[in-house]
């Protein structure tokens, strides 16, 4: 989903993780763990029927200056649900507890704050190519997704947008996987009133380099044609994910904007459990 308000939130995607099997005690196990957390691109895998999975972004702070200021954005408890409603079949539901925005004129001084709620993003996720757990090869899916304006004190897109992301990846041992996240969005304006086209692409790769412990390096390039002036937002990222057991992980990363038109820094906190 983009990862907004949430910003929902740089893990990159484990190729789909098996179904449901049986262990020959009749107890059915649990898939592998596939966050979208922390991540510039989006995983292909879904969560297993019947189960949820919370992805909580516990703290992400952004920096962005210009040539007539500096902001500064910091969210809390930005949270994306994720449920099975079937084998390869989910439902998203995103939405950010809180978030504290402050800007300051170089010029006069001028300084504004506001803070309040985030907006929603309900999404759905097909998976359409889903390997065997830990097997090598390829995973795809689609995710459809729509923001909905409920942000409070104008923190939010002030309308509602929709997109849909095509996550790809492609793994090639049990510590390398590489992952492509094409999109496209009719994003909301920058006047907060009516939509316009927007799409590009994230891509990275994943390394593991302990049991547990993976390093994931991404790159992102945004193609936004605002009414109010078209711009090219690229990124560099780079995230550490480190599963504590089988259902849960804590993650870390920061992202650098590499042109004039993208936020300077963001860091981010998180953690993500299966139940």
């Amino acid at each position: 989903m983009r990862k907004p308000g949430l910003l929902m939130p740089l893990l990159l995607v484990l190729p789909g993780p098996a179904l449901a099997q049986d262990q020959g005690d009749g107890a059915a196990r649990l898939r592998e763990l596939c966050t979208e957390r922390p991540g510039l691109t989006t995983a292909a895998c879904t969560v297993d029927p019947g189960h949820f999975q919370i992805e909580l972004g516990v703290a992400e702070w952004e920096r962005n200056t210009d040539g007539e200021g500096r902001e500064t954005t910091l969210g809390l408890a930005q949270t994306q649900v994720r449920y099975g409603l079937a084998a390869t079949t989910e439902l998203q539901v995103g939405w950010t507890a809180f978030t504290w925005m402050a800007r300051k004129d170089y010029g006069g001084g001028v300084s504004e704050r506001s803070s309040g709620i985030g907006d929603v993003t309900i999404g759905l996720k097909q998976n359409l190519r889903h390997p065997q757990e830990k097997a090598n090869g390829v995973a795809a899916g689609l995710l459809a997704y729509a923001t909905l304006p409920t942000a409070t004190n104008g923190v939010g897109d002030g309308d509602w947008s929709a997109g849909l992301i095509v996550p790809l990846s492609y793994k090639f041992s049990d510590t390398v996987a590489f992952a492509l996240s094409p999109s496209i969005e009719a994003a909301t304006d920058e006047d907060r009133s009516g939509r316009h086209l927007a799409y590009g692409a994230a891509a990275g790769f994943q390394f593991t380099i302990a049991e547990n412990l993976r390093i994931a390096p991404e790159l992102e390039l945004t193609r936004d044609r605002d009414p109010q002036g078209s711009t090219t937002m690229t990124s560099a990222a780079l995230s550490l994910a480190w599963r504590t057991d089988d259902l849960t992980q804590l993650d870390f990363q920061t992202t650098m904007g590499l042109n004039a038109d993208t936020p300077d820094v963001r860091v981010g906190l998180g953690i993500s459990r299966k139940f």
